[in-house]
């Protein structure tokens, strides 16, 4: 909802506060995402993928400075909700990197884990 001044009084979502800043917010979040996806091998699937976004998205932020037309753009919900994705993204890139998913198995896989449905 919006004052006559354009400014957000809330986002309608229970426990989510309007971001005070959210261009400062975001430029911060995904530029720490950026940074941990370049610990990544650069074949890495997740950091090939997920850093796609990032950057689309960063430019997106540096560049559009209404608000509402940078949620029409990212196309994700409410600014807010973006923020969330952003910070949930931010925690993922970092346990990637203890998981380290782009190494080999340490054994072989069980015959037809990747199947479905599931075959005996």
């Amino acid at each position: 909802m919006a004052s006559g001044a354009g400014r957000k009084l809330t986002t309608n979502l229970t426990g989510l506060a309007v971001a005070k800043n959210p261009h400062h917010t975001l430029s911060v979040l995904y530029n720490k995402i950026q940074r941990a996806l370049l610990q990544m091998p650069e074949q890495s699937a997740y950091r090939k993928h997920t850093s796609e976004i990032i950057s689309t998205r960063s430019k997106l932020v540096s560049e559009t400075k209404d608000v509402a037309q940078l949620e029409q753009k990212i196309n994700c919900g409410q600014i807010e909700e973006v923020i969330v994705q952003a910070e949930n993204e931010l925690v993922l890139a970092r346990k990637m990197l203890g998981w380290k998913p782009w190494e080999s198995l340490l054994r072989e896989a069980p015959k037809n884990q990747w199947q479905w449905p599931p075959t005996k």
